[in-house]
């Protein structure tokens, strides 16, 4: 089964809003067996929405649309919908009464025409009742084909995907199974790690597709496979993982599992062995702690941060001697582990990690070239610090920083 997922409005083409709509329903859609062919995104133009179901139709199985669902002029979805169908919009009582429902519960002002218009739904299509939102989603076939129309709002997009669309896709087809297994490596570029494995990439099955993806200083080799027999497909996948794994021992991390990044291993495993984590950040401005946080659950391992971007804060609140900072620079494999033991203190934690640098685009109160970073890890028995140079863009070095930092500490973790 092939889908196609176009989202609808202006903002995403000028830029004003990022599409995270369509990497949250690919996702959901891969987990079932059913692969996406295609992303489009299209203006709020009739004309315009017109073409691409029409293209759509005439490439997949399985249409998606998002957005230009609300009560506004400027949503025109709907009516473009039941005019492609060669349909009318008829009031669903149905839809109608969720709406006042959720006036008279959050709303404090009238209810208005336009939004009880919202209720106006294609006389072809069936209602998927937004939980969440005013909106509904639509499901509508012709020629064999299947339509969804869905809200354009993330969390109420979200809740349409797992709660309606999933479940009756699920029903209405046989889809075979999808496995994707993503190995994390560290300290290999592409070309070299390609040139390792490659008498093992050469003898993979054919069903079994193998990708590379790079990313600020870390690698990820994906593997995955499709078909009907799961358990053939889990054992193929996992003999082939045990063969590479030898060729690249030193540079594994662990796994990538579905949507687990490697701060979110890290959070599992601190999880599973009771122990806590803290952080002390200078050139990296907090994006260790914020990609922490991001993960539900983060307050049982992670303690939390001190983000000592000044040289004066590492003195007054980290208590880093000025004379340390003199003697070596404030990017200093020396200032970085007196960072990483000071807010291990502080915290009372078992696990830290210290950051300092040069990010760009000036130096600062450092003579080291701009992309130079030290990082820092401490336990309650030990500290050591490395030396990165990462480059001469701002946003690279803070981010490959933090992924640096991050596989220091998954080597620390796990050898304990």
């Amino acid at each position: 089964m092939l889908a196609e997922i176009i989202t609808i409005g202006d903002e995403l083409l000028i830029g004003q809003v990022i599409d995270t709509n369509s990497s949250y329903i690919a996702k959901q859609l891969n987990k079932i067996g059913i692969s996406v062919y295609q992303i489009t995104s299209v203006q709020d133009d009739k004309q315009h929405i017109l073409n691409a179901l029409k293209d759509a139709e005439s490439r997949v199985d399985i249409v998606l649309i998002t957005g230009g669902l609300g009560p506004t002029k400027d949503d025109i979805t709907k009516k473009t919908i039941a005019e492609y169908f060669n349909d009318t919009l008829v009031l669903d009582t149905s839809v109608l009464e969720n709406i006042e429902a959720i006036w008279k519960q959050y709303v404090r002002q009238t209810l208005l025409q336009v939004n009880k218009d919202q209720a106006l739904i294609p006389s072809k299509a069936s209602v998927l009742m937004n939980k969440l939102g005013t909106a509904p989603g639509m499901w509508l076939e012709k020629n064999d084909k299947i339509f969804i129309s869905l809200p354009g709002v993330p969390f109420e997009m979200k809740g349409l995907i797992d709660d309606a669309v999933i479940p009756k896709l699920k029903d209405k087809f046989q889809c075979p199974f999808i496995l994707h297994r993503t190995l994390l490596i560290h300290g290999l570029g592409e070309s070299t790690l390609a040139a390792i494995i490659e008498e093992w990439e050469d003898a993979l099955p054919k069903y079994i597709k193998l990708a590379y993806l790079p990313s600020l200083g870390n690698m990820r080799l994906r593997l995955s496979a499709k078909g009907f027999d799961e358990q053939k497909i889990k054992d193929d996948v996992q003999k082939q993982i045990d063969a590479v794994i030898p060729l690249i021992k030193d540079e594994f991390l662990g796994f990538e599992d579905e949507d687990h990044s490697i701060e979110a291993i890290i959070g599992k495993q601190l999880t599973k062995i009771g122990k806590t984590v803290a952080t002390a950040e200078s050139c990296t401005g907090g994006k260790i702690a914020e990609r922490f946080t991001t993960n539900s659950g983060a307050s049982a391992y992670f303690k939390g941060s001190v983000v000592s971007y000044a040289t004066d804060s590492k003195i007054n609140i980290l208590g880093v001697s000025k004379d340390a900072i003199n003697e070596y620079s404030v990017v200093s494999g020396e200032v970085a582990e007196s960072m990483a033991k000071h807010v291990l203190e502080l915290f009372k934690t078992d696990y830290a990690i210290a950051t300092t640098g040069n990010a760009g685009p000036t130096k600062g109160d450092s003579d080291e070239e701009v992309g130079t970073v030290f990082i820092a890890i401490a336990t309650k028995t030990r500290v050591y610090s490395e030396k990165f140079m990462l480059g001469n863009h701002r946003t690279k070095v803070i981010n490959k920083g933090a992924n640096k930092a991050f596989e220091m500490l998954l080597k620390e973790i796990f050898k304990n």
